[in-house]
């Protein structure tokens, strides 16, 4: 099969390398130069040591990555999502299976990526839209280590196909779920705990502090994903709490890494400079900030580290405002 990935940074071409080993040629469209180059002429991964197959290749055009699949797979930054998925349907020209891999909410509208499919791409064109998501560090994914993801769509067929896309039995296992609020929810609120609990390391807090504000975190994931529609269960799943872990807790976490530097004392703007790759994380805070006020929903976490992202608040008064809250039964429904 041809698939055709729009974004060749880290997950991207290290998903076109699964894709690959599944049997399947791809194309990646990006509009990084170096990035196509590298691909094409070296057969090297634009972040990771290793050379990747030689059946992918890069373009900057996006008539030839449309052209060249039915099979789209979003991998761009959630910033720029619409703008891409505008541009998409300007060229679109017969049915495409839709399959995103970003992990984020747009703060102007709280919307996820599936409301901004369903905005931006013609229904004429769009044979359907599949979530897919979990906990994927593409340091280790590149390396071909054992994960696990969650193909979620409102269609059960196209979830099923999905799944055996990208299922291997070497290193990928992929469940499906008709949850794609809870999905998307899941992968993309776990980045703004992320950040808190990079900013509670980098204070030197201790893994005391992290547990606690990971595990309330969890219930303001939930609190949102009900909100919007979605399941609990869902954020107790691999796009939950399975993507909470690795991304709250490793160095090969983007969000963990800002979240620290913001804890060391850096301005956001300067921890976000820091690192190499996109952080959805300050957007998801933003995002759960606007979607707890619309909804009346309590969220103490999310709340503290918006006031923080948005200047109002050093790390220190987040942290002191947090812990002088009423004192109250530990509940999580």
């Amino acid at each position: 099969m041809n698939i055709s990935i729009i974004g060749g940074g880290a997950w991207g071409t290290t998903l076109a390398q699964v894709l690959s080993d599944n049997g399947n040629d791809v194309l990646i469209r990006d509009i990084n130069e170096e990035f196509i180059k590298k691909i094409n002429e070296t057969h090297k991964h634009p972040y990771f040591e290793g050379v990747i197959p030689s059946n992918i290749k890069a373009t900057n055009s996006l008539n030839e990555a449309l052209a060249f699949s039915d099979v789209i797979v979003l991998c761009v930054p959630t910033k720029v999502m619409r703008m891409v998925l505008h541009e998409i349907n300007t060229l679109i020209t017969n049915k495409k299976l839709f399959v995103n891999v970003s992990k984020g909410i747009e703060p102007s509208t709280s919307f996820r990526v599936s409301q901004i499919v369903a905005e931006e791409i013609n229904p004429l064109y769009l044979e359907g839209y599949v979530a897919l998501s979990g906990p994927s560090h593409a340091e280790e994914v590149i390396l071909r280590k054992v994960t696990s993801l969650v193909a979620a769509s409102t269609d059960e067929a196209l979830a099923i196909k999905v799944q055996h896309i990208f299922s291997n039995d070497k290193y990928i296992r992929v469940y499906t779920s008709d949850d794609v609020i809870g999905v998307e929810c899941g992968g993309s609120m776990k980045n703004a705990i992320a950040i808190v609990s990079g900013v509670a390391s980098g204070m030197g807090l201790g893994e005391n502090a992290r547990a606690f504000l990971i595990t309330r975190g969890i219930k303001e994931i939930i609190a949102i994903t009900q909100a919007l529609g979605g399941k609990m269960e869902t954020v107790y799943g691999l796009s939950g709490i399975g993507d909470l872990i690795v991304t709250a807790s490793s160095m090969n976490s983007r969000n963990f890494q800002c979240g620290l530097k913001i804890g060391q004392g850096m301005s956001v703007s300067e921890a976000e400079g820091k690192v190499v790759q996109s952080v959805e994380g300050i957007r998801a805070i933003e995002a759960g900030y606007e979607i707890g006020k619309k909804y009346k929903i309590d969220l103490p976490i999310i709340n503290a580290a918006y006031e923080v992202v948005k200047g109002n608040l050093n790390a220190k008064e987040a942290l002191e405002g947090l812990l002088k809250r009423s004192l109250k039964t530990e509940k999580y429904w």
